[in-house]
């Protein structure tokens, strides 16, 4: 049981970490050189997806770490 929760920590930590990832390769080079994104934006299409992609895995990953404390 120990070693099936722990395993499904690595595949979520490893998840999330991609998730990230693609999150920051999708943004602009303009704020890293002090560009200002002064206008509001919405999250569409697959930006959303991921946001919400990032949402779930980390709370996946937090539960999965509470119940990995308990056992």
């Amino acid at each position: 049981m120990k070693a099936a929760i722990s395993l499904i920590q690595i595949i979520l930590g490893i998840l999330l970490i991609l998730i990230i990832i693609i999150q920051q390769k999708g943004s602009g080079l303009g704020t890293s050189f002090g560009g200002d994104m002064s206008f509001y934006r919405t999250k569409r299409g697959a930006e959303k997806l991921l946001f919400y992609a990032t949402i779930a895995v980390a709370l996946a990953f937090v539960l999965f770490s509470l119940i990995g404390l308990m056992v």
